[in-house]
């Protein structure tokens, strides 16, 4: 009798305990996700996280605001095994995915049919940040597009026609010098916007296709280079180094010094008081034709080791999606419109057709193994001295490719 009471009391104390095994099985698992954000954007960050934590059980997201020197943080955390599951990268740091701290989520995005998940919606030039070797590495949220804010008021007092889409960049040129005076200058230069612009208007690029060369002797390159050190710091269009560092680079727009600016589409260059600004694409490229413009891109990244690698690919596609609604610009083509521009940051409501029409000719950097180092050689061998006057871009890019080519070798 006592046996059989024994067994009952067990089986009581099983089944009183299964409610609670059960409850603990189905418990959220939890993923951190580390970012740059400031105090602001946080809180709007966190808004959208919020959302995502609460439309779902099976993990629970938690920001780990790092805006302090971020990368260094972010190094360290990974040498370490501490950093968070999901990460902001920008593409700069994409090359990390080569280094094997990035999780490739091919495999993921060949099983799902979200719209957030499907390559064919993201525009190509944004894509290939994300896209390296035989991987894909995480989800863009944002595209901006450098676009070309000008004065209104300067180029009516001046009785100048204002910039348009169509214009190429000898009409850019010349509009610079004709709005320079002793009150303002044309434009301004100083290693930004970055001279890809004009190389890729140009029909040149720095690297190869298949990574093997870096063809900077090119005369599209050379022209394009040259182009862009015939302008920087030449006061008969553009301030120089002393005037800038005194003044203030996209200070001086603000302040009225400036006739035109060449910033990101989400830049608050449009709307500074006092100010009437408006917004055009990049001039045409003389040999593609396009406004073809620089975007700075950043995505959202999988660490490698996560210890739940399914929970934060939905966590990345989710979080990925709310941004979209976010940021400007969306990098996906089925939200390149001006409604969904607008919806996103009603801010922009005046110059969002222009903004939208310079989203289909952007693009980021060509990125691969040793990119870094690649881009720390053709500034500090290239542009920064054809820049300074220091010679000419034809007699720097012999050396310069050689240079380059070295270390494309290395990877």
């Amino acid at each position: 009798m006592a046996k059989y009471l024994r067994i009952a009391i067990v089986l009581a104390m099983a089944v009183a305990l299964l409610p609670l095994a059960t409850s603990r099985a189905q418990e959220p698992v939890t993923l951190r996700i580390t970012t740059w954000a400031g105090v602001d954007e946080a809180a709007e960050f966190q808004a959208i996280i919020d959302d995502v934590n609460a439309s779902q059980d099976a993990f629970q997201i938690v920001h780990e605001p790092k805006p302090s020197d971020y990368y260094t943080v972010l190094q360290t955390a990974l040498a370490g095994g501490e950093a968070a599951d999901l990460m902001w990268l920008d593409q700069d740091h994409m090359p990390w995915a080569f280094d094997g701290v990035l999780l490739d989520i091919s495999d993921y995005l060949a099983n799902d049919d979200r719209d957030t998940a499907n390559p064919d919606d993201y525009f190509p030039g944004v894509w290939q940040t994300v896209a390296m070797g035989e991987g894909v590495y995480g989800l863009p949220w944002i595209a901006q597009p450098v676009v070309l804010y000008y004065n209104k008021d300067i180029f009516d007092a001046m009785g100048h026609e204002y910039p348009n889409a169509d214009w190429t960049w000898d009409q850019f040129k010349e509009a610079a010098i004709a709005l320079t005076n002793e009150e303002h200058y044309g434009f301004s230069l100083n290693g930004w916007p970055p001279p890809y612009i004009w190389i890729w208007g140009n029909g040149g690029d720095v690297v190869s296709e298949d990574l093997a060369e870096s063809p900077v002797d090119d005369p599209a390159v050379i022209e394009a280079v040259q182009f862009y050190a015939d302008m920087i710091y030449n006061e008969e269009c553009c301030p120089s180094q002393e005037t800038i560092a005194e003044e203030g680079f996209g200070e001086m727009f603000k302040a009225g010094r400036l006739a035109m600016f060449m910033g990101g589409a989400a830049d608050d260059l449009d709307r500074v008081e006092g100010l009437n600004v408006g917004v055009s694409p990049v001039p045409k490229g003389n040999a593609t034709g396009e406004n073809t413009t620089f975007a700075w891109i950043a995505a959202t990244a999988i660490n490698a080791k996560t210890e739940h690698p399914d929970e934060a690919y939905e966590a990345l596609v989710m979080l990925t999606e709310g941004i979209h609604s976010w940021k400007i610009v969306s990098p996906r083509v089925s939200q390149a419109t001006v409604e969904h521009l607008v919806a996103s940051e009603p801010r922009k409501e005046a110059n969002a057709e222009d903004i939208i029409a310079a989203v289909p000719y952007m693009r980021g950097f060509t990125l691969f193994p040793g990119y870094l180092e690649f881009n720390d050689v053709i500034w500090g061998d290239y542009f920064n001295p054809a820049f300074n006057g220091e010679d000419t871009a034809e007699a720097l890019a012999p050396d310069a490719r050689i240079l380059l080519e070295d270390v494309l070798a290395s990877q």
